[in-house]
């Protein structure tokens, strides 16, 4: 939305009109003094309709000068089309035990923690990433920053664990971590394969914790019904928690049924991301118009056609 860093300069402008009342007034008084000491004839032939005296033209110009001098210090910031706002990202990320089985090649953490990659290498340069890891307990492997190479080495660094899901949890603190920064857009992406059964937080007190916060939140629910001979199921997929958490905070569901959708889903996930303009200041245009305006005023004062000869 378009607005000024410092809208206080603004009020300057008021003065203007004060200052065309006082230009108006020492006109009229020097008009009447001149009067004084010429003939009505001449006065007339001075005061020819149809055209503005220079005297005038030359003040209109500063005025309007100081006024883009006094719009360029109040910072004006217009959104920009096709240059986007950076957006804060917090992958939230299950490590219990079930994601050890290896229905997912090599297995369901490894092929999430690839396809995490992948949406981390496919961010705007201005976004900031940040990662939280949950099982029994909820804890940050990544805090939110614009090094994205540094975040996907902590990614790559993460290893599973034989604890439960405290699916609540890990939402709550990645909610926590995607606002920590103010003033940009939050998105919070949580990966699971089972119902939360572990933590503080339930996942519908976590996601109305999201929705109070105002951070969409995305699911992406890994697991398969019918898994391959020789894998391991640790837990069925809960697809009607991750739906309800998508639902209660604007975000979206998706179902991953094997590696290379979940790969393909991650991937997608980076256009679904919300985004606005960028608004970028514009506040050197107006100085430009202010001295483009000054050198009008100099020209006509003493260049050709100056009013002293």
């Amino acid at each position: 939305m378009a607005g000024f860093a410092e809208p206080l300069w603004l009020v300057g402008l008021a003065g203007i009109p004060v200052l065309c009342l006082l230009y108006r007034r020492a006109v009229r008084e020097r008009s009447y003094a001149a009067l004084t000491f010429s003939r009505v004839a001449v006065a007339a032939q001075v005061r020819s309709p149809g055209r503005l005296p220079r005297p005038h033209a030359l003040f209109a110009l500063a005025l309007l000068a100081l006024a883009l001098i006094l719009v360029g210090l109040a910072d004006p910031h217009v959104p920009i089309e096709g240059m986007d706002e950076g957006v804060s990202v917090v992958l939230v990320l299950d490590t219990s035990g079930s994601m050890q089985a290896t229905d997912y090649r090599p297995t369901r953490l490894e092929a999430a923690k690839a396809a995490a990659e992948t949406l981390l290498s496919r961010l705007s340069r201005d976004d900031y990433a940040g990662v939280v890891i949950f099982e029994s307990g909820a804890t940050s492997a990544a805090y939110l920053s614009p090094d994205r190479d540094r975040v996907i080495e902590r990614l790559r660094g993460i290893r599973g664990r034989d604890g439960q899901t405290a699916l609540g949890d890990g939402l709550a603190l990645g909610v926590d971590m995607a606002d920590a920064i103010p003033n940009r857009h939050r998105v919070v992406i949580l990966l699971s394969d089972g119902a939360g059964n572990a933590g503080v937080f339930s996942a519908e007190e976590a996601a109305g914790y999201a929705r109070e916060r105002n951070v969409p939140v995305y699911t992406v629910g890994i697991g398969s019904a019918n898994p391959p001979a020789g894998t391991q199921e640790y837990a069925a997929l809960d697809e009607e928690t991750l739906r309800a958490i998508a639902r209660t905070t604007g975000g979206r569901y998706y179902a991953a049924v094997d590696e290379g959708t979940l790969a393909a889903v991650y991937a997608g996930l980076t256009d679904e991301i919300p985004r606005e303009p960028k608004e970028t200041s514009i506040r050197d245009l107006f100085f430009a118009g202010a001295l483009g305006v000054l050198l009008l005023e100099v020209y006509l004062r003493y260049g050709r056609g100056r009013i002293l000869p």
